[in-house]
């Protein structure tokens, strides 16, 4: 996320203590060639988690960390369509198969054990699904779960999965939304007391690795679960928390951490030219941003400026995004063709977009009777083109957005102001509907269903704050969502795309790539967009010795 530059500060004898404690735990020598359960990671991350149980996750942070610790039944391929029913490996469980349109029998992994040695067996399943569907604890993925997924158990290691209605991404939603964790050790304890229980005993999944330590306000370590059958490489992982993006970039530049998710700006990339410790990899992220027109407010009356669906269309006609996406990002990011990050699975090049034309947004505007004055301003009837640009002030990249598109529409005679708030007042005032545009950024999940909440009118009670709606788009869309070929349902899509992108009820800025800093100690690497740091437990290490200790702490004082 947006990153500034910021002098590097020394580390505290705090941070000095931990960096050399870690480097007296690697306990293998230096190799040639890369050896299983050696050396240590350091990920210097921004934030820490409240939790990482993961029906109390809400951090991303906080789900990096527990999907190395808790596994899913099933994964979905990193880019596979949440409809393509091939695109899933297992995990957990083995195999599954459909038994009719409702239903889905899963068989568990016979070596599939909890890291005190325990099986997993399917009453674990059945008590995961019921946690997160749970309304004491509230998990974000709840409503896809309540009323919609019933589990039962058929014998210690088959599930049964039974929906209320088909639908085309039944395996995605047996499998994505709920990671499994133990019976045996929850079932006893209070729901309403799980997110006051700081135990890191009770933290027991069965993936590749298991919580070793978290000194809250620091760091946590991982180490690797070397029973299980997926044994990683890389026998530690250390999560460094920092308090903004800044100090977390200053770990990795200072050699203090291994790996970072986000360097930032491509000013902040710059500063790693001519580095021989670390390489620069760039992935697509799971995320976009957009600048929201408020259509209507909360009783559906019209916004008295753009309620005006050419004046929404004129305004978009007069935006380069292309250049506001590479300015902000990078030559890699992209405008994109709709509401959608470049990894979701619908992202197609042939939605239909409004070009970047200054002389027609200027046409548009005419017709509409937007007369320039002596200042060059655009009044109508005596209403001046004027209105307010919201942002978190927390956020450098759409505060530059805003002054980007602040200056684009000073050219087409708008007069146009931006209010920086804090984050809290911001997603106060866009709930409530306080604002004429804000600049916003939605996370993907893999299922375009989302689009549904940010953008039609049944997202009026979720995070379609700018209360657009369309039915013939809310029609198209729902279409798209019950086609099972995915060819097909793409299709379906691009005509739902095409339809809200002629309304302009949103301009879609910036699609990115995000660019993460990798020690070159590490072999193998690969960085799954949707959970970037997931796939380490198969990257390798090929000099352990150099991890960490590649540049020689300085002396606590």
């Amino acid at each position: 996320m947006p990153l500034a530059i910021q002098t590097f500060m020394p580390p505290s004898r705090t941070l000095l203590s931990l960096a050399a404690s870690l480097m007296a735990a690697i306990a293998c020598q230096p190799a040639k060639r890369p050896c299983t359960g050696c050396g240590t990671a350091v990920v210097a991350a921004v934030g820490e988690p409240s939790s990482i149980l993961p029906p109390l996750v809400y951090e991303t942070v906080g789900r990096d960390i527990g999907d190395l610790i808790f596994e899913r039944l099933a994964d979905l391929e990193a880019g596979g369509s949440p409809v393509d029913t091939g695109a899933f490996v297992p995990r957990l469980a083995s195999r599954w198969e459909r038994l009719d349109s409702l239903t889905w029998r899963f068989h568990l992994r016979r070596d599939a054990r909890w890291q005190n040695g325990r099986p997993v067996t399917a009453e674990d399943v059945r008590f995961s699904f019921d946690a997160f569907a749970d309304s004491v604890l509230d998990a974000p993925a709840r409503l896809s779960l309540v009323n919609r997924i019933r589990v039962q158990v058929e014998d210690s290691r088959t599930v049964i999965v039974r929906f209320a209605e088909p639908s085309p991404e039944q395996l995605y939603d047996a499998t994505y939304h709920v990671r499994i964790i133990p019976a045996h050790i929850w079932s006893g304890v209070p729901r309403e007391s799980w997110s006051a229980d700081t135990s890191a005993e009770r933290i027991v999944g069965s993936g590749p690795y298991r919580l070793r330590r978290w000194k809250r306000g620091h760091h946590l370590v991982l180490e690797a679960d070397t029973t299980g059958p997926k044994r990683p490489h890389i026998g530690r992982l250390v999560w460094r928390f920092t308090g903004n993006p800044d100090a977390a970039l200053n770990l990795v530049l200072s050699g203090d951490a291994d790996l970072l998710e986000t360097v930032g700006s491509p000013q902040n990339a710059s500063r790693f030219e001519g580095d021989t410790l670390f390489e620069l990899r760039s992935y697509p992220a799971a995320f976009y941003g957009f600048l929201a027109f408020r259509v209507a407010d909360h009783k559906g009356r019209a916004h008295p400026l753009f309620g005006n669906r050419d004046l929404r269309r004129a305004l978009s006609s007069g935006v380069d995004r292309s250049t506001v996406a590479k300015a902000l990002f990078g030559k890699a990011s992209e405008p994109p063709s709709g509401p959608m990050s470049q990894l979701l699975w619908i992202n197609d090049r042939k939605v239909a977009v409004l070009p970047f034309d200054t002389a027609a947004a200027s046409r548009l505007l005419e017709e509409g009777g937007w007369r320039r004055g002596p200042s060059g301003s655009r009044v109508r009837s005596g209403q001046p083109l004027a209105f307010d640009i919201l942002v978190p002030s927390s956020s450098g990249m759409r505060k530059q957005a805003a002054l980007m598109l602040q200056e684009s529409w000073r050219g087409l005679g708008a007069r146009v102001s931006v209010t920086a708030v804090d984050f809290p007042v911001f997603q106060e005032r866009i709930s409530k509907g306080q604002f004429d545009t804000y600049i916003g950024a939605y996370l993907d999940q893999p299922s375009a269903r989302g689009l549904a909440d940010g953008w039609t009118r049944a997202g009026w009670g979720g995070t379609n704050f700018g209360r657009y709606a369309n039915p013939v788009f809310d029609s198209l869309l729902h279409r798209a969502g019950r086609q099972s070929d995915p060819a097909a349902a793409k299709v379906l899509y691009r005509t739902a795309l095409d339809t809200l992108n002629a309304d302009a009820p949103a301009m879609f800025l910036y699609a990115p790539s995000t660019v993460a800093a990798v020690r070159r100690t590490f072999g193998r690497v690969r960085i799954n967009p949707y959970s970037w740091i997931s796939e380490i437990p198969d990257w390798t290490v090929t000099s352990p010795s150099q991890v960490l200790t590649s540049k020689t702490p300085p002396k606590s004082p």
